[in-house]
């Protein structure tokens, strides 16, 4: 009997001191600086995302979470120096909708594998986008822009962050969904693509509600229509597409974190708990929505499921409407 007794008491410290190192690998992370990659050049509302999320988790932690924008091939470049890091939890990536969702079906060879590269964090925020115009197009609603851009097809232009982004995606929906041709201008950034939208260079473009809120603001831009189902909180009398002419138009961008495959489990379990915590807060929460982001962030599981269900969704986007790297 006291043999069988040493036998159970061995595996149970055992256990306990594999419990206990996880619980101390958990406890000293982060030990030194974390860099957490922007595959897309600052102004972006994945860049503005990005620093909410670095600040607070250097004032949580006392460490410091540097933001490092890494543009180039619509977020390709950026990701794949993400996919490449090393897995020890201080090279992290806010990816999206574009990088892990849209990307993998437009491109016939990524150099990373948006499942099986990376270890999902947590989704952070979810935002509608917004098709705006320069104040010098005559077109006041999204019907108007529909009857201009079928007076004169292949003669107006819409920027986009870059080639198979998100928002060059759904401006080819909603191309499809209202029979309109207008040209697109691809640009290596949100930011870029905004300020030449600023200029009158281009004349519309869809994207997140965070990056033209303030522009919307200062009548530089005029917003036409909001590209989920229903009306953004921010901008309250701005109609949807939907509702202005194309039914069933409903597409809404989504931000998360993302670190490379392998990472250990604590590092990833801390990260996501304080995400969690951070995204939680009832004033961060406020100014986010004030700016038309919604947060909204899970579980590393539940987050890896999510970003399936989009690959499905987006390739079948895709399909439908013939869009393709230029």
């Amino acid at each position: 009997m006291k043999t069988k007794a040493r036998l159970l008491v061995v595996p149970a410290l055992c256990l306990a001191w594999l419990s206990g190192a996880a619980g101390a690998a958990q406890v000293q992370y982060p030990t030194k600086p974390i860099r957490l990659i922007v595959p897309f050049p600052p102004g972006g509302t994945t860049d503005v995302v990005a620093r909410v999320i670095a600040q607070k988790l250097t004032e949580n932690w006392s460490q410091q979470v540097v933001v490092d924008n890494r543009p180039g091939a619509g977020g390709i470049i950026g990701t794949e120096l993400a996919a490449k890091a090393p897995a020890d939890g201080y090279t992290l990536l806010l990816g999206s909708i574009t990088t892990h969702a849209v990307n993998p079906s437009l491109y016939k060879k990524l150099p990373f594998d948006p499942l099986r590269d990376f270890a999902p964090v947590s989704l952070a925020v979810s935002t509608p986008q917004v098709l705006v115009v320069h104040p010098s197009v005559a077109a006041k609603s999204v019907k108007e822009l529909i009857a201009l851009a079928k007076a004169k097809p292949g003669q107006l232009n819409y920027a986009s962050a870059g080639t198979g982004t998100s928002p060059h995606l759904t401006f080819e929906l909603f191309k499809s969904m209202a029979g309109v041709n207008l040209v697109h201008v691809p640009y290596k950034g949100t930011g870029p693509a905004i300020t030449d939208l600023i200029g009158g260079q281009v004349q519309t473009m869809i994207t997140g509600v965070v990056a033209l809120y303030p522009h919307i603001k200062a009548g530089k831009l005029r917003a036409l229509g909001a590209t989920s189902a229903k009306r953004v909180a921010a901008l309250p009398d701005v109609p949807t597409i939907a509702e202005s002419g194309v039914p069933g138009f409903d597409v809404a961008s989504w931000f998360g974190v993302f670190a490379p495959a392998g990472t250990p489990k604590p590092v990833v379990t801390r990260l996501n708990a304080e995400i969690v915590k951070i995204l939680a807060v009832p004033e961060l929460r406020r100014k986010l929505a004030a700016q038309g982001a919604d947060p909204a962030t899970n579980t590393p599981e539940q987050f890896a499921a999510y970003v399936k269900s989009e690959l499905a969704r987006w390739g079948k986007v895709v399909q439908a409407t013939g869009a393709r790297v230029d």
